[in-house]
């Protein structure tokens, strides 16, 4: 895969590696970072999914991935109990073992989707973390999201497992995945009744493909103060170009959902993006990528990547400056 150039920053950083060759080498001097509000965390503009790592993705391939992403000036790796029924996990604490970097890395997963601790009640959420920490070879993640909206048990409930957590020290901070803007309202109320510590982050589906997002959830995490984390913000993989046609798509295995993509809209949305790219000198992820880190809010998409060397593509992003007529331009594209 070719290695481009990253893209040059607005104020004065003479000691950054001026490539992304460099980069892999000496690593990021002053690699970019934004906060998650109110827990003290910084990281990386984009964080690295471990979603297939253990299972299509080897797991000489997995370290390696994260050694790239790591040089290249990441500290934020997104897995959950339930990937590869917890082997995404102990493939990341191996690696942070032999690496020995463990204080330099945030860690997030989630728990309620895995076979062995399904659900949000204490008692699920409790052994799910303990087992997380087992996998991972740690004594805390500092990131731990709710991995999906259980009614079944109140709120009241799951937030004051949470909390406990959060004071024995094995989670620092935590946050939803895939919940509606309704539900984020009810659990921040029931966060202030009961006292106890508030969600700082949200993961959900948002790209030039799915911006469902811009409705009320972004309201709402504007109004939390939540910090963004989107899903899946390649669409699948469908934003870098890859995926143009059904004989494309079959042989992907995420074909379910890139034939979505397959129409008009796709089309148009993967034009403007190759007019950008052109003009910038990016690969078309960089670009997609770099638009979403424009919008309120989103502190680290979590990008999945099936070998080290597809990194090169998306770690640019946080160095691309868009101009505003080709914000308009992507904008209007995928309206």
């Amino acid at each position: 895969m070719e290695m481009r150039s990253v893209q040059p920053v607005t104020a004065p950083a003479p000691l950054v590696p001026t490539t992304l060759e460099t980069a892999a080498i000496v690593g990021r001097l002053t690699p970019p970072r934004r906060a998650i509000s109110g827990t003290g965390l910084r990281v990386f503009p984009l964080a690295v999914s471990a979603r297939w790592f253990g299972s299509t993705i080897s797991d000489t391939a997995s370290g390696e991935i994260l050694d790239a992403y790591r040089a290249l000036g990441g500290n934020i790796v997104d897995t959950a109990d339930s990937y590869a029924d917890g082997r995404s996990e102990e493939l990341i604490g191996d690696w942070m073992r032999r690496r020995g970097n463990r204080d330099e890395m945030v860690v997030a997963t989630k728990v309620g989707k895995s076979t062995a601790h399904p659900g949000l009640s204490a008692a699920a959420i409790t052994a799910a973390v303990h087992a997380s920490l087992r996998r991972l070879g740690t004594d805390r993640v500092e990131l731990l999201y709710l991995h999906l909206d259980d009614e079944s048990v109140p709120f009241e409930e799951t937030l004051l497992a949470v909390d406990e957590l959060i004071r024995s020290g094995e989670v620092r901070t935590f946050g939803m995945s895939d919940h509606t803007g309704n539900r984020l309202v009810a659990a921040r109320i029931a966060c202030a009744l009961l006292g106890v510590a508030p969600m700082t982050a949200l993961q959900n589906q948002y790209s030039l493909m799915r911006r469902e997002f811009e409705g009320d959830l972004a309201q709402v995490a504007a109004q939390q103060g939540l910090a963004v984390m989107p899903r899946f913000p390649l669409a699948d993989g469908f934003l870098t170009g890859a995926y143009r046609t059904r004989a494309d798509v079959a042989a992907s295995p995420m074909r379910d959902y890139l034939g979505a993509h397959l129409g008009r809209r796709g089309r148009r949305v993967l034009a403007a993006l190759e007019r950008v790219a052109a003009q910038q000198d990016a690969p078309l992820a960089a670009i997609a990528l770099a638009w979403l880190l424009t919008k309120p809010g989103v502190v680290a998409p979590v990008v999945a990547v099936g070998s080290a060397d597809q990194l090169f593509d998306v770690m640019t992003a946080p160095d691309i400056r868009l101009t505003r007529h080709q914000l308009a331009e992507l904008e209007r594209a995928s309206a």
